[in-house]
């Protein structure tokens, strides 16, 4: 997903978003441990999608602090 589309998100659905990504990352992990994923640059693509929701997260945190 782009930047875009996590900024459009409220908190509660980021909060969600969040913790779907981290279970597929699991996923994704444990697919790669038994050899089952074909293409190793989704962990990547997930790991920089939860990096840009918790990007977001602290935005907004920072944001309110001000």
């Amino acid at each position: 997903m782009k930047g875009k589309d996590f900024h459009s998100m409220t908190d509660a659905e980021l909060s969600a978003k969040l913790s779907e990504l981290k279970t597929e990352l699991f996923n994704l992990r444990f697919r790669h441990a038994s050899g089952q994923l074909e293409n190793p640059m989704t962990i990547a693509a997930c790991k920089k999608d939860i990096a840009r929701v918790n990007t977001v997260i602290r935005e907004r945190e920072l944001k309110a602090k001000a």
